[in-house]
């Protein structure tokens, strides 16, 4: 299984698992993560960009894996994710790059998986 499906299973079985807890705090947060990132005043593309400069600045890797899913499904291009990176580095700081080592990884791995099928 590559880290992709691993990944993506994973977070499925956890949040159903979460959600079937039905704590309304847990789920009007959650409510409120996926309301933030839809189309609005900047478009989800900016705004997954966003996410994931903020995740790799927070340094949380699996945030990270999430929005650079979500800015592949928004066609964001090799350049724009590598200025993605290179903001997340800047503001971030050197502590960033295990979490930058990852991400390209993660990334290329999302192109692989494309081009296999």
């Amino acid at each position: 299984m590559s880290q992709i499906e691993e990944f993506n299973e994973y977070r499925t079985r956890m949040n159903e698992r979460i959600m079937s807890y039905d704590n309304k705090v847990i789920k009007r947060f959650f409510n409120l993560d996926t309301n933030t990132y839809m189309e609005g005043a900047l478009d989800v593309k900016t705004k997954e960009m966003l996410g994931l400069v903020a995740s790799m600045v927070l340094r949380c890797d699996d945030c990270i894996k999430y929005h650079l899913g979500k800015c592949f499904e928004e066609g964001v291009s090799d350049e724009q994710v590598f200025e993605v990176f290179s903001i997340a580095n800047l503001v971030g700081g050197s502590i960033v790059i295990p979490h930058f080592r990852r991400a390209v990884e993660y990334w290329e791995e999302l192109k692989a998986q494309q081009s296999a099928s």
